[in-house]
């Protein structure tokens, strides 16, 4: 009877090992199978033309006092600022961007210390123009009706996130495509995605005409196109 005992519990020992060695066997096809791996970068590129420009314009008045100075500026800005609302500028799209007020010295003779001997006055809006087709011309009307600043153009594409988006899928379209040569070249099939990161967005702006302003006096402006594009690292598994 006891020697049955023991012929039992050795059994038991044998049947729980090789269930043992048995998963351990599998663990380690997995493992190797987890190592059938193929990571590769891509990137997605949109080439877009900007509709969107961001101009800052504004008034520049000297005078002897601080009073003076401003009023100058006020009479010229509610005529600059009414007159740009009248060719259509929408009101949300004209906002004050700086307004500053400092003194001009005189410098003293026979090292004799500066002195004021007047004030300037910079009051400056930032436009935001929705037709390109106007730029030219609403640049034209800001200086005839007072603006003697102007500080830069930003050009936008205003449905950036949309176009990201389709750079986005190009990307992957691109790593597939990679991941793809490199699983043929090894003689493997490509198996499912395991892993995605994006690496990044950027832009890269291109300058070229655009087409003409109404007007052939308008101030020529060159817009730009602007490469949208995305990075992504992607990681496949190997059959």
């Amino acid at each position: 009877m006891q020697i049955l005992r023991h012929a039992l519990a050795i059994a038991i020992l044998l049947t729980t090992a090789g269930f043992v060695l048995v998963k351990s066997g599998m663990a380690a096809e997995g493992d190797k199978i987890a190592d059938r791996l193929v990571n590769v970068s891509a990137s997605g590129r949109i080439v877009v033309v900007p509709d969107v420009a961001r101009i800052s314009t504004g008034v520049m008045t000297e005078a002897d006092t601080t009073r003076e100075a401003l009023n100058r500026n006020k009479a010229i800005m509610v005529k600059l600022i009414d007159g740009l609302k009248g060719a259509g500028v929408a009101t949300s799209d004209i906002q004050t961007s700086s307004l500053t007020l400092t003194p001009r010295y005189t410098q003293g003779k026979e090292g004799r210390p500066s002195t004021v001997s007047g004030y300037t006055v910079t009051n400056q809006v930032r436009l935001t123009v929705r037709d390109l087709n106007r730029l030219g011309n609403i640049l034209d009307q800001a200086v005839a009706l007072g603006a003697n600043q102007a500080h830069g153009i930003a050009f936008e594409v205003s449905n950036a996130d949309m176009l990201e988006d389709d750079a986005r899928k190009l990307a992957m379209e691109n790593a597939r495509r990679k991941a793809q040569l490199y699983a043929t070249a090894v003689g493997a099939q490509l198996g499912p995605v395991l892993r995605v990161s994006e690496g990044g967005f950027f832009d890269d702006t291109l300058l070229f005409r655009v087409d003409k302003f109404s007007g052939r006096e308008s101030v020529p402006v060159e817009a730009g196109t602007q490469t949208l594009a995305v990075s992504v690292q992607v990681t496949y598994a190997l059959r």
